[in-house]
């Protein structure tokens, strides 16, 4: 079985992170993930490709913005909340709240 790629918490980039939150489609996942906790990759309903919405969940397990958890033929993904928190004190929710729509 394939093995997906999570940096350790250490190796947080602060400007892979910001790359992966300055997309919108991103930024939507991530509101997404963080009101619903640990969701199916099927569960989200985002209207786009299901290739593009693969490459977004790369984006953002690839910068340590997201978790991928492998539970047989699922997938289940989650916001490190916890470790953006650590290495990044209050980023998350500065960029989501400076993204909100007025």
């Amino acid at each position: 079985m394939r093995t997906l790629y999570h940096p350790n918490r250490e190796e947080i980039q602060f400007s892979s992170v910001l790359y992966a939150l300055s997309d919108q489609i991103r930024l939507q996942i991530v509101t997404m993930l963080l009101e619903k906790n640990e969701q199916s990759c099927g569960a989200l309903n985002i209207p786009i490709a299901k290739s593009t919405l693969s490459h977004h969940f790369k984006v953002l397990r690839e910068s340590g913005v997201m978790y991928t958890r492998l539970e047989g033929t699922q997938r289940f993904i989650s916001i490190r909340e916890e470790d953006l928190n650590a290495r990044f004190p209050g980023l998350l929710q500065v960029v989501l709240h400076a993204t909100e729509p007025y």
